[in-house]
């Protein structure tokens, strides 16, 4: 798996954790749902960092909690 991948299902697993949907994410982020929809599939390859910090100040986690997760253990190499 790679960082994108591991980010998009971590999104996911988050919101499924707190019972919301990825359209009420985007409300309480403030980050557009469009924006959230690209990282959710192959339209954006590199998730920002900023866009992930608005992600975490909705769900009320903290970045490290964010990570904090087995999907981000043994990533694939990102330098080919």
């Amino acid at each position: 798996m790679n960082v994108k991948q591991a980010v998009e299902k971590r999104i996911i697993e988050l919101c499924n954790q707190q019972g919301i949907a990825i359209n009420t994410l985007a409300n309480i982020s403030g980050v557009a749902p469009s924006t959230i929809y690209s990282m959710l599939n192959s339209k954006s390859q590199n998730p920002g960092v900023v866009s992930i910090k608005k992600i975490c100040d909705g769900l009320n986690i903290s970045v490290r909690e964010f990570f904090d997760s087995d999907l981000f253990d043994n990533l694939e190499q990102e330098i080919k």
